[in-house]
């Protein structure tokens, strides 16, 4: 490390950490309870800062040499139902996502989302129904979470001629959410014929926004 003179409590020349070697580089900052360090890490020619005091071990934000920043444990989470789900009872159901295809942060489980931190969350949802039955009174889906619901869609079926082979609803909500708070999608059938399937195609997403 290559030290410059400080002079008048500032620095004449920039403070240089490395001399061009390949080699990483980095400053620990040594807590009571955990350890953070922000440093060069050559193999990647990236700037990441992280926990711990070894570079690299846990890292919470990477900006490499194009500019592009990534956040590793930043909360995301995508799912979508394992298979159709099939003959959604009359009522109230929590929707099934068996298969999540992101979890950057382990926060999905059981069809539910948990919110690591206090924040404000971007909820998205894509339902595809099969079979949607003419005789119901109404038809909603909702997200459900520990501070409020969000409905996003609502018909009445019953203005139809005949049962409507597929029907989708999709939408997306910006929700205050407080840390171990949840958010599970629910679906609504009031009345009429067990027969409406959700598709695999629909999905469940969701990342912290700040």
């Amino acid at each position: 490390m290559a030290l410059t003179k400080v002079r008048g409590g500032a620095i004449d020349n920039p403070l240089t950490l490395g001399g061009g070697s390949a080699s990483d580089n980095s400053i620990i900052f040594d807590g009571n309870a955990q350890d953070f360090h922000i440093g060069l890490d050559d193999s990647t020619d990236s700037l990441t800062i992280g926990l711990g005091s070894t570079l690299g071990t846990t890292s919470h934000m990477v900006i490499d040499a194009t500019g592009a920043i990534t956040k590793p444990l930043q909360p995301a989470f995508q799912a979508h139902p394992t298979s159709k789900i099939e003959n959604l009872s009359t009522g109230t159901t929590t929707v099934s996502f068996g298969t999540d295809r992101i979890d950057a942060n382990g926060d999905f489980a059981s069809n539910t989302f948990t919110a690591p931190v206090t924040g404000k969350y971007q909820l998205n949802l894509f339902l595809y129904f099969d079979q949607m039955n003419s005789d119901s009174n109404y038809i909603e889906t909702y997200i459900d979470t520990s501070n409020r619901d969000y409905y996003g869609g609502t018909i009445d079926p019953r203005g139809f001629d005949t049962d409507p082979t597929a029907w989708t609803f999709g939408y997306s909500v910006l929700a205050d959410m407080d840390a171990n708070d949840t958010a599970v999608v629910k679906f609504v059938q009031a009345s009429g014929t067990t027969q409406i399937d959700i598709n695999q195609g629909s999905h469940f997403s969701g990342y912290l926004v700040a």
